[in-house]
């Protein structure tokens, strides 16, 4: 018997994870932008994204869309316990995209777009990371109703995870802008991922650690026999590739401190996944409890099957005819 609810929670999950890396890295150069010192390398930077940056947040919506079809009850109880980072994050996002538009145009007031799109980009990096954190420590039900209160999304375990996922953010944004810029952008791209990388790793372990002491599920889950002989692989993988990560950068390579820093969110993901397993709303909504009928899952399995691939296939076009170096005064915009 084929599992739909099963088959449908990957293809959201794979949905979120390539939300988190297309569009983690222009929002981490949003990010770090006030940190680049010159005009002309913040202006490289932003052409760096300008052509994809947009059709990256498809994958939000698809994420979004998916959770609301083919997992309601999972959706009425997620969105009023996250109502409040939800919200900032998508105002965080159209400021964000206003004033990286706006940038290119209103001459006279291009400083302020800039400082626009930083802090549009850094409030919607906090903000989800800020609802990762309050879905990780667990949304209060009653019956198929959210029972907690309006401010429960906003602990001190949370906002770690916000900062935490915005400094990953400027790891995946300075790596990328490493591999695609040279000279002097190129050079301060390299100071900041070596910075962030290390403030990553820390906030890896230190998430890790305080999640085990959060909620039961994730204690036995992880330290459990047999589970810690298999369950070990992924934090000694997260350790390489951390050593292998500052190395690279050590050794000015380009392109794989970038495949390095998307190798750490991936592991990181799949931690989540595994404490999460097979609860959609910790810790008591599981995927089956919380999705449609199988009739309306294959239905919806159906035009996901056309339209998975043409999205994959026009972000893959994207990033292959705008591949290769940015170099200053270039644009498209």
């Amino acid at each position: 018997m084929v599992d739909y609810a099963l088959i449908w929670a990957g293809l959201i999950a794979f949905a979120v994870l390539a939300y988190i890396i297309l569009d983690g890295f222009d929002l981490g150069i949003g990010i770090m932008s006030p940190f680049i010192k010159e005009k002309e390398d913040r202006e490289t930077a932003m052409n760096t994204i300008a052509p994809i940056w947009d059709g990256n947040e498809t994958w939000l919506v698809l994420g979004g869309g998916g959770l609301f079809a083919v997992f309601p009850l999972a959706y009425s109880i997620i969105l009023p316990a996250l109502y409040m980072p939800i919200i900032l994050m998508l105002l965080g996002l159209i400021f964000r995209g206003v004033a990286f538009e706006f940038h290119w145009r209103a001459t006279k007031s291009q400083h302020l777009w800039d400082k626009g799109f930083a802090i549009g980009s850094l409030v919607a990096a906090l903000c989800q990371g800020i609802a990762l954190g309050a879905l990780v420590q667990g949304i209060a039900v009653d019956g198929r109703d959210y029972a907690g209160g309006w401010w429960d999304w906003l602990t001190p375990f949370s906002l770690t995870t916000g900062i935490a996922l915005a400094v990953g953010y400027v790891l995946l944004g300075a790596t990328w802008l490493n591999m695609k810029t040279t000279g002097s952008l190129q050079k301060q791209s390299l100071s900041i991922a070596k910075i962030a990388g290390v403030a990553t790793f820390g906030f890896i372990g230190l998430i890790s650690l305080w999640m085990v002491f959060i909620e039961q599920q994730y204690l036995h889950r992880w330290f459990d026999t047999p589970n810690i002989y298999y369950l070990s692989v992924i934090p000694i993988l997260v350790l390489i590739v951390g050593v292998s990560l500052f190395l690279t950068l050590k050794k000015k390579r380009e392109v794989s401190p970038f495949l390095l820093s998307i190798s750490l969110f991936l592991l990181s993901y799949i931690g989540l996944a595994v404490s999460f397993f097979p609860n959609l709303v910790p810790p008591s909504i599981s995927l089956w409890q919380a999705a449609a009928p199988d009739s309306s899952l294959k239905f919806l399995l159906v035009g996901a099957a056309f339209l998975l691939p043409i999205i994959l296939a026009y972000t893959t076009y994207a990033y292959w005819v705008f591949r290769g170096k940015v170099k200053e005064g270039e644009a498209y915009h």
